[in-house]
């Protein structure tokens, strides 16, 4: 569930952040901008119980009668569990998550993007003649990227760490919702390996960061 959501957030909030930077004072510049600020602002849960009120009790499928999208739970009560399925109890989930991280990404990025866009370096190759998009995509996205590299890399742990409120809200097993029902019933081998498990990714997780700043960032390298 967290991972699905973390990937599609890297993939969408990438791209929004760069448009967003090279097309700024723009109408979709404010849109993204208002709706980065916005997401900042709104708790997780809070924006959970609005989608399950929304989704799941106001609107109904027009095909079947019931609820326009499942409310908890990765499989139906009593059906195959198939992962058609499984896509499908997942869908609320993932969207709550992936609006609450995209609005801090992109405006992460967006504000890495425009730093990049006025230096030095990429005002001599836009001089140069080379064309624009080089200058984005080899000069200035590969330099804007770094930053958001360090903050991806200390936030992956996250994805197996799992996010309890969504978790706890759709009635979602994971490793958030296992690490809390584990704190509550005093369960000090489960804490232990949830604990073991984070530290190992946080090492390696900077380690791969590590290297990947050598592949984006050709000031860097590794003898």
């Amino acid at each position: 569930l967290v991972g699905t959501a973390f990937v599609l957030t890297i993939l969408i909030a990438i791209p929004l952040g760069a448009i967003s930077a090279l097309r700024q004072y723009s109408m979709f510049d404010y849109v993204v901008t208002t709706f980065s600020f916005a997401g900042q602002s709104v708790p997780v849960y809070w924006l959970g119980l609005v989608a399950i009120l929304v989704f799941y009790v106001w609107l109904d499928n027009p095909f079947t009668g019931g609820p326009l999208l499942p409310a908890g739970g990765m499989y139906t009560v009593g059906g195959p569990k198939t992962l058609a399925d499984l896509a499908w109890h997942m869908i609320l989930p993932v969207s709550v998550l992936c609006a609450t991280w995209i609005a801090w990404y992109s405006r992460f990025f967006r504000a890495s993007m425009l730093e990049t866009l006025n230096a030095d370096f990429v005002r001599t190759a836009t001089a140069k003649g080379l064309p624009r998009r080089s200058v984005i995509y080899n000069h200035a996205g590969r330099n804007a990227v770094v930053p958001l590299v360090t903050m991806i890399a200390l936030d992956l742990p996250a994805v197996f760490a799992g996010a309890l409120f969504i978790e706890t809200i759709f009635s979602w097993p994971g490793m958030g919702r296992l690490f809390w029902e584990a704190a509550r019933g005093r369960d000090y081998p489960v804490l232990m390996a949830i604990i073991m498990i984070n530290a190992v990714l946080i090492i390696i997780a900077n380690l791969a960061a590590d290297m990947l700043y050598a592949r984006l960032d050709p000031r860097v390298r590794y003898e």
